[in-house]
């Protein structure tokens, strides 16, 4: 995974809030609605490969997919999170 001083580095790219390494349980979340084919990004195309991790901005809202230790941090390329059952900060 990335290290954590460079995640500290990053920020949404549309709101510049921190973002955050989401956990297990939402990357299992998220890989489930990948295999149903129900994951879209925010332009509307369907995610279609297996996500390794994602990073989590800090509302909450929206996750940006991490693709071999690389972040996606393109707006049209997040996750909005209410796609998916887990998406309080909290469980983040």
């Amino acid at each position: 995974m990335i290290r954590q001083e460079f995640i500290e580095l990053l920020r949404c790219p549309e709101t510049q809030q921190t973002l955050a390494v989401a956990d297990e349980a939402l990357v299992q979340s998220l890989n489930a609605a990948v295999e149903r084919g129900q994951l879209r990004n925010r332009s509307g195309e369907p995610v279609q490969d297996r996500i390794d991790a994602a990073l989590v901005r800090e509302d909450g809202t929206v996750a940006y997919v991490v693709i071999d230790e690389i972040p996606i941090l393109l707006q049209d390329e997040a996750v909005p999170l209410d796609q998916v059952a887990t998406t309080s900060p909290e469980n983040h």
